[in-house]
């Protein structure tokens, strides 16, 4: 069976104290995209791992692009894998 609603993956490292961080990229995402998601799910890890994904697309790897996601950016990365013409308003501009 599959879903309709684009699902986001959050993973966290929980010896980093990124948990806050984590939320709060929840929280701007539901806010940005409500009912478009199918919901945003937080993950405790450990070793430094910062990883966002929609369904099986890694959107965003701490490591590999150099830190954290914007709330900027963020929006920008989620939107161009579940909805490319939404238009994100003063984001865009």
């Amino acid at each position: 069976m599959t879903h309709s609603k684009p699902r986001i993956t959050l993973y966290y490292c929980t010896q980093c104290n990124w948990l806050l961080r984590a939320a709060w990229m929840a929280q701007e995402l539901l806010s940005t995209f409500g009912d478009a998601l199918g919901g945003v799910t937080l993950v405790p890890e450990s070793g430094g791992r910062f990883e966002i994904h929609v369904d099986d697309h890694l959107i965003w790897e701490r490591k590999r692009d150099g830190g954290f996601p914007g709330p900027k950016e963020l929006k920008q990365k989620v939107r161009d894998v579940i909805s490319p013409q939404q238009d994100l308003g003063h984001i865009d501009r």
